[in-house]
């Protein structure tokens, strides 16, 4: 009788593992995604030419001085540890909470923190004045440093997140080990080596339930702390604007935000270009819209924590620094990113309408520039408002104005990391082929 009974549900999964394979097996680009390849290929290799002279004039090609030692690439770098947070709340967060709708957004998240939190390392590296050192960090630094405690949670993550993103992958890679033979040679090599002499047997599932479990439940807290550690470089540091005990969370939930805006975005592009409409529909974009909103109104509140306490105590030169931001030299950016970044969309997204695919797009487009500059105004108006005054130095170190080479380095930064994930999506499924077979099945046995 037990033979009976399984017989059919095996053969319909074959068959549903058929259907999808043809739809989520990963193709060769057409003649739009060889263009946006070959884009971000030569913008990426303008920021390495950009940053190969850095390295040999040195950070005097930047506008980064004594008193703004810390621009772009820094507000760059707390970008990047932003939005790497994504893989913790949609693989590890939504998984634990039983959220079986977040399925086909499981791998788009995992590639998102792995090329973020990559860059994230490259942008650190990128910043000092002398990289060759970087190896120093390692073997000579001091655990009573901020940054260390940065370097040893970042390490942390990078390692979780590439497991995170590689072993839930590997039934999917036996499975184009087995059936993908139109590929050349090399292509099917690597997926050979990759699947790990996968079985798909009842024990080799077992054992990878068990580990990803485990992996959603460690890599929680570490990516909480990525972010905590890197809020207490700037909380640990006497300055306006950053001695502030609130930085932990409001980084997080800065984060969070970003990241769900850098998935749907993701997911339109694959929603529309990849066709793919029938793995990310309306009720997923509807979701991942509810959940920006509750996220960004979770920031709102820390936002309104940050800077109501001290507009309204205006002590000594952190009022100087609230004013500059407020109605002052960087008014105009601070007053668009909260309205771009956070209330427009806020607004939007509470209404069925706008979580329709493109408005999220849209506003998920609007969320992660606001992010971007969100932390650019975190970084830089409080460097040009030390407690010792700044006195009888050049003009141009009173003001922090971003040189073409530091704006070439940092956007080739940003399209490395979109190369990463292009190039992923060009060799592996980007959503998850077995898995969603399995659940097609199990809900379809569940209608009966």
């Amino acid at each position: 009788m037990a033979n009976h009974s399984t017989q059919p549900a095996l053969s319909r999964f074959d068959e549903e593992l058929k259907s999808i394979s043809n739809d989520l097996l990963p193709r060769p680009f057409g003649r739009k995604g060889k263009i946006w390849t070959w884009l971000l290929l030569i913008i990426t290799a303008i920021g390495i030419f950009f940053y190969i002279q850095q390295l040999k004039d040195g950070l005097i090609v930047t506008a980064l001085r004594d008193y703004t030692p810390w621009g772009i690439y820094i507000s760059n770098f707390v970008f990047f540890v932003a939005i790497s947070l994504v893989g913790s709340l949609i693989s590890a967060i939504l998984k634990l909470t039983g959220a079986s709708w977040r399925t086909p957004m499981t791998r788009i998240s995992e590639i998102i923190a792995v090329a973020a939190i990559i860059f994230a390392a490259i942008t650190i590296t990128i910043d000092m004045g002398r990289p060759d050192r970087f190896l120093n960090l390692f073997f000579h630094g001091r655990m009573q440093s901020p940054i260390i405690w940065d370097v040893i949670v970042i390490t942390t993550y990078l390692i979780l997140s590439l497991l995170f993103l590689y072993i839930p992958m590997i039934p999917d890679l036996a499975y184009m080990r087995d059936n993908f033979k139109n590929v050349p040679k090399w292509q099917q090599k690597l997926y050979r080596k990759l699947a790990i002499n996968w079985k798909n047997s009842p024990g080799q599932k077992d054992r990878m339930k068990q580990i990803i479990l485990i992996l959603s439940v460690m890599i929680i807290p570490v990516a909480f702390g990525i972010h905590t550690v890197t809020s207490w470089l700037f909380a640990a540091t006497l300055r306006p604007g950053w001695d502030s005990t609130n930085f932990g969370p409001y980084f997080i939930s800065g984060a969070f935000v970003v990241g769900a805006g850098g998935v749907i975005v993701a997911m339109y592009v694959f929603w529309k270009y990849l066709d793919m409409k029938k793995y990310f529909t309306d009720a997923h974009f509807d979701k991942m819209g509810k959940l920006l909103v509750l996220l960004s109104l979770v920031y709102f509140y820390f936002n309104i924590n940050e800077y109501f306490i001290p507009a309204y105590k205006l002590k000594g030169i952190d009022s100087a620094h609230l004013q500059e931001l407020f109605v002052g030299s960087y008014a105009w950016l601070f007053w668009s990113t909260q309205l771009i970044g956070m209330i427009i969309p806020i607004i939007v997204l509470l209404f069925k309408k706008g979580r329709k695919p493109f408005p999220m797009f849209i506003m998920s487009l609007f969320v992660i520039v606001g992010a971007w500059t969100k932390r650019f105004l975190i970084v830089v108006p409080t460097l040009n408002h030390p407690y010792i005054p700044i006195q009888r130095v050049p003009e141009e170190w009173l003001h922090y104005i971003p040189t073409i080479p530091e704006w070439f380095i940092t956007i080739g930064t940003l399209t490395g990391a979109l190369l990463i994930i292009t190039l992923f999506v060009r060799l592996f499924p980007v959503v998850p082929i077995v898995e969603t077979a399995e659940e097609h099945v199990s809900h379809e046995e569940e209608d009966k």
